[in-house]
């Protein structure tokens, strides 16, 4: 089975491009040059170098020897957390601003939940001298203070959206209608792999990074390139693209992605699109997401603002479908004592959005022989005030 994108940018029945008239030159433009400009010799030289030299690539794959000790297993962290600005994120922005040069863009647009993406935005627009300005929900705004003040240090306008509840979903929503205004001279580095075609593709194109690496170090490591399983957080999706990408047709790596549950998915706080979502449209894309009866998109909730998203990206939604991967889900709570008890064992302190990966360890069977990939997705600087809070150090 084929789990890739197909040339019309459907994932089996999942993805496509659902846009108003006003958007269609935005995206076309965009879809007939990105796979001849991501594919050609100087686009290659100049985002590789970037991503070394930069970034800081490759991250490690680090052993962690007494979380495995712990599970009686071989786990292996992915270090996303160690690239330049403390994510996954800045693979996708360094490739996007780069298709934005060449496309003759001079304005960038983007949307952030965590601020990871917006903070990954406003630094490559700050290396490469374009001007940005980055729409985050106005509650996002406030419980991720940090990333807001990097991202204005840094030359980026942020603009709070203020409707529904006021996070990720609005963030999008606004950005998109600043789009469809500006069709001339502004990109949008869409931060997950989620919107209209070909945004799911390219932006797991260049999260595919990090799976690629996790096969060539694995293998140096421990004498076989692929693992046993690769775990990985899901809101959009696109760490987890990332990590899955060059394992998606080795039928004998087990795919396994973390969603957010929040208080519970028997609560409506909860942000588990899979476990409670359904086939429907949002953001351009048909995808599975959490809706009403009658259509009404769900308001999402997570203590992980870059997992409060009531959608996924369609290529999740497809290897869900056809049970490609496995999708499982940690609520607060989990996630909580799995961030401590990386902290506490490694001397890491990750991201909320990882942690979600790290809780899947204890809902899992795993062998002694086995070797298992959890992707951290990124560091948690930013969510100090949370574990601060909820920890009471």
């Amino acid at each position: 089975m084929n789990y890739q994108v197909n040339q019309k940018g459907y994932y089996g029945e999942f993805g496509g491009a659902y846009i108003p008239e006003m958007m269609v030159p935005n995206i076309e433009e965009l879809r007939l040059n990105y796979l001849e400009i991501i594919n050609s010799y100087d686009f290659r030289q100049e985002f590789i170098g970037l991503l070394k030299n930069y970034v800081g690539r490759p991250s490690p794959l680090y052993y962690a020897k007494r979380l495995s000790e712990k599970y009686q297993t071989n786990i292996y962290l992915k270090r996303e957390d160690l690239n330049h600005t403390g994510s996954h994120k800045i693979n996708n922005t360094i490739g996007q601003i780069l298709v934005a040069k060449k496309l003759g863009k001079h304005r960038i647009i983007a949307e952030t939940g965590a601020g990871q993406h917006g903070l990954a935005t406003a630094t490559v627009c700050a290396l490469m001298g374009l001007k940005c300005i980055v729409y985050m929900g106005a509650v996002d705004v406030e419980r991720q203070a940090p990333n807001v003040k990097k991202m204005k240090m840094l030359g980026a306008e942020v603009i709070p959206a203020l409707s529904g509840n006021q996070t990720l979903k609005d963030a999008t929503n606004e950005a998109m209608r600043d789009w469809i205004n500006n069709p001339v001279d502004t990109h949008y580095i869409i931060g997950s792999v989620v919107g209209p075609h070909p945004y799911p593709d390219m932006v797991a194109r260049f999260q595919s990074v990090i799976s690629e690496e996790i096969r060539w170090q694995l293998e140096e490591q421990t004498g076989k390139e692929n693992p046993d399983r690769v775990i990985a957080c899901v809101g959009g999706g696109s760490n987890a693209a990332g990590a899955f990408y060059h394992f998606l047709d080795q039928e004998n790596v087990k795919l396994i992605g973390v969603e957010a549950a929040g208080l519970g998915v028997d609560t409506p706080e909860t942000a588990a699109t899979l476990t409670l979502g359904s086939p429907g449209v949002l953001h351009s894309s048909r995808s599975i997401l959490m809706q009403t009866d009658d259509g009404q998109i769900t308001e999402p909730y997570s203590i992980s603002a870059g997992l409060d998203y009531p959608g996924i990206g369609p290529m999740h939604a497809n290897l869900f479908k056809t049970k490609r991967a496995e999708y499982l889900w940690a609520t607060d709570a989990e996630v909580l004592d799995a961030a401590l008890e990386l902290t506490q064992l490694e001397g890491i302190i990750p991201a909320l959005e990882s942690a979600h990966a790290l809780a899947a360890l204890k809902k899992i069977q795993m062998k002694p022989e086995e070797a298992t990939v959890v992707n951290i997705s990124g560091r948690g600087d930013k969510d100090m005030e949370t574990y601060l809070k909820h920890f009471g150090y």
